[in-house]
């Protein structure tokens, strides 16, 4: 069992969450944001067949939220991303990229707009509260922006729903994917959204008040304990099935929205001015020589997901490399997101992948590999009559 005095310093924050999750299990963390997450409870399958089956708890203070507010606020969060947010009303999230001056990718947060003129990018790995208030000083805008008090918990899983019926009351049914409500449970002040990293149905709970995080860790866990609730960590399984990014991985400063197929992200149309449209105009007139695909892995059950970057190979000639790969359990199926050359990229295509020193087949699949149309995460929660 890990001690709660655990760390390296202060330099990397625990997370208000920090002694609830080492009570409840949790045997190993890595660092995200400067801040330790919480990455194994025991088992990952077990981990995986939870989430899928019944419903975990998750610790994700480590996506921090960078605050903007002021006359000018929305002015600047157009400024940032290339996503139109014109039809993006008070209440309602958004996922979309930060992008800089040559259209590389700084980060893909989940955009909330808790007011007219007050919004929070919840953060994948990277300082986008440093580049943030750096533009800012170059803007002109007259916006004020921070590092609130915001850490939040994932809350994932088929009966996540019906956890939260008993935290919030019937009326949670009625909250939207991909919007969000405020709260106040008990004196703990929340934002709550239907959102998630984890491609099935869930939430995310803000806490706006870190002496409280041991309460509302414990009063979740006990409005759960009916449900099979267990505590857990983000499941790489689940998201690489789900083809969902995790940054620094499948992404970073130099991967573009085209690469990604994120094309939907990108209003190269419209009069909105952002960061990095010249060079996202010119990248797609030009064209991409490398897109990212799905792969199926053609060797043993892999023990581990990987933690380097795997060569991809067309005879003697690297032609790309993998990012994230695993094996799926369900799909019984080694599977893999990867990056390669835009010639090789066709689906069916069989490529080599060098892993240590043996050489294995994988061929080119559709991603995602599980519930492409994402129905799982947008399902009603009333019953049908």
């Amino acid at each position: 069992m890990v001690d709660k005095n655990f760390g390296f310093g202060t330099q990397i924050r625990k997370s208000p969450f920090f002694d609830s999750t080492v009570k409840w299990g949790a045997t190993g963390f890595s660092v995200y944001n400067h801040m330790y997450i919480p990455r194994d409870f025991g088992d990952p399958e077990k981990n995986f067949w939870n989430l899928v089956k019944s419903a975990i708890l998750c610790d994700v203070s480590v996506e921090r939220q960078v605050e903007i507010t002021g006359p000018d606020a929305y002015e600047f969060i157009q400024l940032l991303t290339p996503r139109d947010l014109s039809k993006l009303s008070v209440g309602q999230c958004k996922y979309i990229l930060i992008t800089n001056n040559d259209g590389g990718i700084l980060n893909d947060p989940v955009l909330l707009r808790l007011g007219e003129n007050h919004f929070w990018l919840s953060l994948a790995d990277s300082d986008v509260l440093f580049w943030a208030q750096g533009v800012a000083i170059n803007s002109n805008l007259r916006v004020k922006i921070t590092e609130p008090d915001v850490s939040p918990l994932q809350l994932q899983g088929p009966n996540s729903g019906e956890i939260m019926v008993k935290l919030f009351g019937e009326n949670i049914r009625n909250l939207k994917y991909y919007w969000l409500k405020e709260f106040n449970i008990d004196g703990i002040p929340l934002i709550v959204s239907r959102t998630g990293w984890s491609s099935e149905l869930g939430y995310e709970l803000y806490l706006r008040d870190g002496s409280k995080g041991g309460e509302l860790w414990e009063k979740i866990m006990s409005a759960g304990k009916n449900f099979s609730l267990q505590p857990g960590h983000t499941s790489s399984i689940r998201r690489i099935e789900g083809g969902m990014l995790s940054y620094h991985a499948d992404a970073d400063i130099n991967t573009n929205p085209f690469e990604l197929g994120l094309d939907r992200l990108i209003n190269l149309n419209s009069n909105i001015n952002f960061i990095g449209k010249e060079a996202l105009k010119k990248i797609k007139l030009e064209g991409i020589k490398r897109k990212q695909v799905g792969l199926e892995i053609k060797c043993n059950a892999l023990k581990n997901p990987n933690t380097t970057f795997w060569p991809l190979l067309s005879g003697d000639k690297k032609i790309g490399k993998v990012t994230s790969a695993v094996y799926s359990p369900r799909l019984k199926k080694n599977i893999a997101l990867a990056m390669i050359s835009s010639n090789n990229a066709e689906l069916g295509t069989n490529v080599e992948i060098k892993i240590d020193d043996n050489n294995f087949n994988a061929e080119i699949v559709k991603k995602p590999f599980y519930d492409a149309s994402k129905s799982i995460p947008n399902k009603s929660l009333f019953l049908k009559i």
